[in-house]
């Protein structure tokens, strides 16, 4: 079997749904309606277990081929674009992740819905920023473009597991005004990961400082693991 983007899909398609209730309630899902965030986005069904199965025969994929998958108009097939990204660049050689990692930002019009980003961006930006300057994550957390400050915040996921938290609240505290609930909810995760996974004191300044004025949704998602008595605290500032 070659590798390439036409049996990729062709693979992808042979165990789509065929159900238009499963396809509707993707499409409900993931806001493809007029004036939606994802409006337009094609869906064939294929879960993400099943995509992800799929993915480990194309491991090999050549970046050439994964652009090609990247362009496709279904949503899965950019889906497994960026999975076999993530999996390439967790075990590739410098050049290799150099050229995913170009590859993601060149295209990132084509990372364009929550669950692309968050599926790869940790692994294909922040992996391979862990020991670089970080301009570029500074760069796309002031983009008109709701992915592209969507990546800039959970590429910051990488630092957390390396034990470093200063651009995770930085970067968080860029997008403190943003107007999309996307973006609060990442910012929100991000944060709790980082009190969790790095230093809760640090968790705990930022919070001190931002709680009253920051988005709901980011500040619920930001305390889930502390105590309920200082969840609430935090919610009635």
């Amino acid at each position: 079997m070659t590798a390439t983007a036409i049996n990729l899909e062709r693979d992808l398609r042979a165990v789509a749904s065929r159900s238009n209730d499963d396809l509707t309630v993707l499409a409900r899902f993931f806001k493809t309606g007029p004036g939606q965030y994802a409006e337009g986005d094609i869906f064939i069904g294929v879960t993400v277990p099943a995509n992800r199965k799929i993915c480990k025969k194309y491991h090999e994929m050549d970046v050439v081929e994964i652009e090609k998958t990247l362009d496709s108009p279904v949503h899965e097939m950019r889906l497994a674009a960026v999975m076999i990204m993530a999996e390439q660049a967790k075990k590739g050689n410098e050049a290799l992740k150099k050229a995913l990692y170009d590859l993601y930002l060149r295209r990132s019009d084509r990372i364009n819905n929550w669950d692309i980003v968050d599926a790869s961006c940790r692994d294909v930006v922040g992996e391979y920023l862990i020991n670089k300057p970080r301009d570029l994550l500074y760069k796309l957390a002031k983009s008109g473009n709701l992915w592209e400050r969507r990546i800039a915040m959970v590429s910051t996921w990488a630092f957390i597991r390396a034990g470093q938290d200063a651009d995770v609240y930085k970067i968080a505290e860029m997008l403190l005004g943003d107007k999309h609930d996307l973006i609060h909810k990442a910012v929100g995760w991000m944060l709790r990961e980082a009190g969790k996974r790095v230093s809760r004191p640090h968790l705990l300044v930022f919070l001190d400082t931002h709680a009253k004025t920051m988005p709901r949704t980011a500040l619920r998602y930001a305390i889930e693991h502390l105590d309920p008595a200082v969840r609430q605290v935090y919610m009635q500032k």
